[in-house]
Formats: structure tokens, C-alpha cells, sequence
């Protein structure tokens, strides 16, 4: 069995600082069952990761314990202009600082620019990763410029053409050439 400092479903933050400890590996999309949910269907893109754990003097000469993440990944997303599928890279690199309890967490996290976490002797980094993979997806993925170009259907086409235009009517009240 794995000990605590280098499994990274069940990591001991503390330990894995003081030892400087390093991990890494590639896990497959479907290990991350929301960013594989997230994802076209049929999506095989692997996730390249790496954290590192630091414990260096802060303020006031207080010890703090970091971890340091990295992930990479290219996922299938559908463009929500053509409604093809768009390759999307996407990447993390942050610095979290842990501390010990939720309540020096969450009013430290408020005063601070730092990411800052609870600290936790059991740790699953797969989903802290996930976690940060999916707040790093954009907002609406699309291609910078659509393989194919976008058409109106026909009926679609013959209806805009056929429409007047909503502020026509204003532009006649405007030149006051509306029937009374």
C-alpha cells in the first residue's frame, strides 16, 4: 500500500511539504468523471499532471505549508457556433496554500490574494485537480474560425429577407409619414 505522502487519492498535505515531495503522472479523462461528463462523447484526452509541497516561512516567521499544481489536457468541447467538436487545450498552475481549519482558511482566503485551502491529512488530488481543470474550461468554446461556414436554413433565409425591420416603423414615426 501506497503511504500517505505519495498517493495522490489520499495525500497528507503536511507530509508531503515537509518532505519538498514531489508526484506526477497522466491520468485518462475517464478517471475525471464531471470533466469527462463536460467532454463529447468518445473524448480520450489524457490529463498530464504534476504537484510539489513546500513548506517556507511566511509573515511573522510562521511556517506555511504550499502544494503546487500543474495539469495539462486537450479535451473535445462542442463550438457553440457550428455545433462541431473544437479541440480546447487547457492547463492549471497554482499555488495553494493550506492552513490548519476551515475558519483561518475561509478568513484568510477573504483578506488574501492566495489561494488557501484547510489543511487536510487526507487529500484527494485527482479531484482538486478536477476541480481547477473545470474552472479553467472557457465559457463558451469555439473555434477562432469555424471549419465550415454557417448557414441559415433556407426557410430561415426567406423569413429574414420577407421580415420588415422591428424599428422600421420608428423611423417612419420619426419622419412623421405614419397614416393616422
Amino acid at each position: 500500500m501506497k503511504s500517505r505522502v505519495s498517493d495522490p487519492r489520499h495525500l497528507d498535505v503536511e507530509a508531503f511539504a515537509k518532505e519538498s515531495a514531489e508526484l506526477a503522472g497522466v491520468w485518462p479523462l475517464a478517471m475525471l468523471a464531471r470533466l469527462h461528463q463536460t467532454a463529447l462523447p468518445g473524448s480520450a484526452a489524457n490529463i498530464s499532471w504534476s504537484a510539489h509541497g513546500e513548506r517556507r516561512e511566511g509573515r511573522a516567521g510562521i511556517v506555511e505549508t504550499w502544494l503546487h499544481l500543474r495539469a495539462d489536457a486537450e479535451v473535445e468541447l462542442e463550438c457553440q457556433r457550428c455545433l462541431s467538436a473544437v479541440a480546447t487545450p487547457i492547463s492549471i498552475d497554482r499555488s495553494l496554500l493550506f492552513v490548519p481549519g476551515e475558519d483561518a482558511a475561509a478568513a484568510l482566503d477573504a483578506e488574501s490574494e492566495q489561494d488557501v485551502l484547510a489543511l487536510n491529512r487526507d487529500l484527494d488530488l485527482l479531484e482538486l485537480i478536477e476541480d481547477e481543470l473545470l474552472l479553467s474550461l472557457p465559457i463558451v468554446p469555439r473555434h477562432a474560425e469555424c471549419p465550415q461556414p454557417l448557414v441559415l436554413p433556407a426557410d430561415e433565409e426567406d423569413e429574414a429577407e420577407k421580415a420588415p425591420h422591428p424599428f422600421a416603423g420608428l423611423a417612419a414615426l420619426k419622419r412623421g409619414s405614419l397614416p393616422n
